[in-house]
């Protein structure tokens, strides 16, 4: 009981992170891709892209990095230069170093004072169409002629 020891394999005691969990693709300063890139896995960007990025996970362009292009991901933070169109799935955030310039649809949205974001934005998950009345109805009467009414 106490003084028996199992010996254990090398495989067991190894940690190696798995191909599709904790992993992260890297561009590093002064490194520059022209075309098309597709990641399965999160990439950081402190280089710079000139073309397509799809990712399906997390995208992050550090405070040395430029896209100019198109970029389609889960998740995007921006810390350095984007310029282009840029779909993101969840979160897109924007820290107080960032220059963003170009069309973004994203379903949230933080940007941080200090950023400049010069873009035609669509948020959200369900869009309202243009021409369509969101006034709620009470009654048979909108919220505003109930208002009137009760002013008059």
């Amino acid at each position: 009981m106490f003084g028996s020891k199992k010996k254990e394999t090398a495989a067991t005691n190894s940690v190696a992170p798995s191909s599709t969990s904790n992993s992260l693709n890297s561009l590093v300063k002064g490194t520059k891709v022209e075309g098309t890139i597709s990641s399965e896995n999160d990439i950081r960007i402190d280089g710079t892209i000139i073309g397509t990025l799809t990712c399906k996970a997390k995208v992050i362009i550090g405070p040395s990095g430029v896209i100019e292009g198109d970029v389609k991901c889960e998740n995007a933070v921006i810390e350095g230069k984007f310029e282009g169109n840029l779909n993101v799935n969840q979160l897109l955030t924007v820290k107080e170093t960032a220059e963003v310039h170009g069309d973004v649809i994203t379903n949230k949205l933080l940007v941080q004072s200090g950023a400049t974001f010069n873009v035609t934005c669509k948020m959200g998950a369900s869009r309202a169409k243009v021409g369509t009345s969101n006034v709620k109805k009470i009654n048979n009467q909108s919220i505003g002629q109930k208002a009137a009414q009760k002013v008059s």
